[in-house]
């Protein structure tokens, strides 16, 4: 051997271009349970059950002294009635307003009667408007006019 010859180490193979595929299987997995676990809880459903008609129980009329409290309607088209008159979106609060400062303090309750295919979001806005007018009690009845 001659010494001032330089000893040249030649690798075993050659250059490995092949993914190794096994940390990004464990990777994945790890993603798959923690999506698994997490998707359940970010479902925000409310879970919404209306009484029955025949499940709510009869109340007695009102007395002589206790005034029945006022009806609003909602109509399917989207349009108010009050006790039975059409109203003005417009018009709504003020006459509302009049109509409930007739009544005495503690008699000023309102029922509101949507129809199914009402807009949900005019009943929203006439209940706002309803609390703006003064109504001490809103409620909402199921039952068909």
């Amino acid at each position: 051997m001659n010494p001032r010859r330089p000893v040249v180490v030649k690798p075993q193979s050659g250059i490995q271009s092949d993914i190794n595929v096994t940390p990004l299987v464990d990777v994945v997995l790890v993603l798959l349970i923690i999506f698994m676990v997490v998707t359940p809880l970010m479902r925000g459903e409310f879970q919404l059950q209306l009484p029955a008609a025949q499940a709510i129980p009869t109340e007695e009329p009102p007395t002589s002294k206790e005034l029945a409290p006022g009806l609003v309607r909602l109509t399917a088209d989207g349009s108010l009635l009050l006790e039975g008159e059409p109203v003005s979106e417009a018009d709504f609060v003020p006459r509302l307003r009049a109509f409930l400062e007739a009544r005495p303090k503690g008699q000023r309750g309102l029922f509101f009667q949507p129809d199914a295919r009402a807009p949900y979001t005019r009943l929203i806005v006439a209940l706002d408007g309803a609390k703006a007018a003064g109504a001490e009690a809103l409620g909402l009845s199921v039952q068909n006019p």
